[in-house]
This record gives structure tokens, sequence and C-alpha cells, in this order.
């Protein structure tokens, strides 16, 4: 069967987040790529240029905030855990990226962007004041949760519920967004 343009590249796109996925960066080969998307090393190349530029466009990955205008302030931190589990347990790119970013300066940027970009407004949205400093440490804690429970796959974290993550780290979430340090 013949596959039009638009196909193949989605193939291969599928095929990439698959191994970059399970191997990182470093462990994902242009030709174990072609070979799970059953196509020539090539093509891969035609649709894509180079490894990083694949890698690139395997690893876009949109938080899309919700809109909490209307969420009780109390309830904010509840209600971000919540949609961080959403996203990233729906979506094998931030694993991708989790996977990737500590060995590979293209991958930890990318992570940088997409919290720079996307998380900073919004945290500065709910909470202006220091909003740089504390989307920062909700990114910590959220990518630590992350990294813990996809990539690593600590037992502990594995094991626990949507409704226990929730409740273990909503507390933590909303006091970055809306309580002070404590000043020594």
């Amino acid at each position: 069967m013949r596959r039009s343009s638009d196909q193949t590249k989605a193939v291969i796109l599928a095929a990439a987040k698959e191994q970059f996925a399970a191997g990182g960066f470093d462990g994902a080969t242009i030709r174990s790529i072609a070979i799970a998307a059953d196509i020539d090393p090539s093509m891969v190349m035609r649709y894509f240029g180079t490894k990083d530029q694949l890698f690139a466009a395997a690893a876009e990955f949109d938080l899309r905030f919700p809109d909490v205008s209307q969420v009780p302030v109390g309830e904010l931190g509840a209600v971000l855990v919540g949609h961080f589990l959403d996203r990233w347990e729906s979506d094998d790119a931030l694993t991708v990226l989790l996977r990737s970013a500590t060995t590979n300066t293209v991958a930890a940027q990318r992570m940088q962007e997409i919290f720079s970009a996307q998380l900073g407004p919004a945290v500065a949205a709910i909470a202006p004041g220091d909003a740089p400093r504390r989307a920062g440490l909700i990114a910590s804690q959220m990518l630590g949760m992350a990294l813990c429970r996809l990539v690593l796959q600590l037992p502990p974290m594995v094991e626990l519920t949507r409704e226990e993550m929730i409740d273990w780290l909503g507390p933590t979430i909303q006091r970055y967004l809306t309580g002070s340090p404590i000043l020594r």
C-alpha cells in the first residue's frame, strides 16, 4: 500500500516518538526509527533532515493550560496537578523529553522553552508576584513527579492513584502559587 506524503511523515513521527521515549535521544537512531516505521532510512532524512530536527518534531509538547479564572483560589494546586497528570499521561512527548534532557542539550533546551513559554505566563496570570520563581518551583515538582513515575518508574510513584497524586502534590503546588516563602 502506498502512503501519501502526510501519512509517511506521520508514521515516521510516531515511530520516532516511540524510539525516543524508549531510549532517549542517544538510544534512538535514524535506522531504528526507520525500521519501526517500515521505511527506508533515507526517507526519514528526507522528511525531517537531521536527527535533531526529527527530535524537535517528536518532542513538541503543549501543556494546554486550562482557563482557571473560575477555579476557587484554594483549589488551583489540585486542578493544576490533575491537568499535568492528564497531559503527561496522554502524550509520549514528555517521556521523550525527560529521557533525553539530562544528556542532550537540544532536549534540555526544548524543555526550557516549553516551560518558560507555557508555564511562566500561566503562573504569572494566577500569581503575578515572583512568577518566574514560582513557575520554576512548580516545574521542579511536576518534572520530578513525571521523571519518577514515567521514566524511572519508581514503584511507590507508579502505584499512586490519580487521586493520591493530587492529594499529595496539590498542596505543594498550591503553596508555590499562592503561599509566601518562610523567611529565616
